[in-house]
């Protein structure tokens, strides 16, 4: 069976030939391990798109997931002047910002004077909102503009065509054996990257109707960027909703802000196309699987264990059996970065021998493959999904 066709067959909760394997790798991952460099990376769609390729074939990954927008071709004409310090780069833009690239971790732009910028609650108009991409070349603008842009783009043209590169490039390097997939902002985790986590929280008990008027805006962009990726070819759309668990809000505060606008974005994609919709929400999820469920997503990405979460594997298949696929659950900190090949195997094979029970489990670690991962932990778990996961 074609790792595409393994992935389809999980996603449909099916059970293939073997548990596919297919995780999300930290950006500082193909920093230290893709052998180009940090900028060429994160700039340049060409290199991204080159660097999941690659890593995806030096661990056998059944899926590779698109987590970067496309980039402006001519970036560097905006440059004015790169430096290095101890293997790591600052670019100064002319515009007197520069962006700080450590050597490990996601880069960050800054004002001249070092602050970030975030728009205040009190500066907002919902209909001014359409999208939120925080890893845009210029992170968080408001109204929002792309790159070095002036002027917002109109709502019916909101997303520049070279957004969509890395996703065509990928699509036409990686062969038709490898399931592709694409990534959008749910609107609570663009509204949280707009005000910054602090201001977002606060906003909801100061003017919690103004936030669902944004929220409603935000849905609209959603849907647009996955029904425009979706029409590239992908094989499924993730929705990164990564400040939804009970580290952020509350259940109930999930059923308000959350529930309601992923449910719509969900519909919505599936009214025009027929491929899975799933989420992706780290941290404490395991009192908040049921409402998971309400939305419709197709599936449920992380399932983070204790410690580093609250999913125990064994309830949640029991839980979510028949209703959504499942992707995840194996700790990226204490299993994968830190613990021995022996101890990786055990616990990896643990988690497949549970996950596989009547398909419809795509193993991962629970988040990110944290930048320092020795590789030969990730190529492991290739071996043991042939070893362990053959139904």
């Amino acid at each position: 069976m074609l790792s595409k066709e393994r992935m389809k067959s999980a996603m449909m909760l099916r059970a293939p030939d073997r548990v596919p394997v297919m995780c999300q790798l930290a950006i500082g991952h193909y920093f230290l391990h893709a052998g180009m460099t940090a900028t060429d990376i994160w700039y340049r769609s060409e290199s991204f798109s080159g660097a999941l390729v690659k890593m995806q074939q030096r661990y056998h990954f059944d899926g590779i997931l698109v987590n970067l927008p496309g980039r402006e071709p001519d970036y560097e004409s905006y440059i004015q002047r790169i430096e290095q310090t101890d293997g790591e780069s600052t670019l100064t833009w002319k515009n007197g910002n520069y962006t700080a690239f450590p050597i490990d971790d996601l880069p960050h732009y800054y004002q001249a004077d070092g602050a970030r910028y975030f728009p205040t609650f009190d500066e907002l108009d919902p209909e001014k909102l359409f999208y939120v991409e925080p890893w845009d070349l210029t992170d968080i603008t408001y109204p929002y503009t792309w790159g070095f842009e002036t002027e917002p783009r109109p709502f019916d043209d909101f997303f520049p065509d070279y957004h969509f590169e890395t996703i065509r490039k990928v699509l036409a390097t990686a062969g038709d054996d490898v399931s592709v997939h694409s990534e959008i902002f749910s609107p609570w985790s663009q509204f949280l990257e707009l005000l910054n986590y602090e201001n977002a929280l606060m906003a909801i008990f100061d003017d919690p109707g103004k936030v669902r008027a944004c929220l409603e805006r935000l849905t609209q962009g959603a849907i647009d960027l996955a029904i425009k990726q979706a029409s590239l070819g992908v094989d499924a759309v993730l929705i990164s909703s990564a400040f939804a668990g009970a580290g952020f809000i509350s259940t109930q505060h999930y059923r308000e802000f959350v529930l309601p606008y992923e449910k719509k974005i969900i519909s919505e994609v599936r009214k025009q196309c027929a491929i899975p919709v799933y989420t992706h929400t780290c941290g404490s999820i395991g009192d908040r699987l049921n409402l998971m469920v309400e939305t419709g997503t197709n599936g449920i990405d992380t399932l983070d264990p204790p410690p580093i979460g609250t999913v125990d594997l064994e309830e949640a298949k029991q839980h979510l059996q028949g209703k959504t696929f499942i992707k995840g659950n194996i700790d990226p900190v204490n299993t994968l970065l830190y613990g021995s090949l022996d101890d990786i195997r055990k616990d990896v094979a643990w988690r497949i021998e549970i996950g596989k029970q009547d398909g419809g489990y795509i193993l991962s670690t629970a988040c990110s493959v944290a930048p320092s991962t020795p590789p030969e932990n990730i190529e492991l778990l290739h071996e043991l999904v042939e070893e362990f996961g053959r139904y």
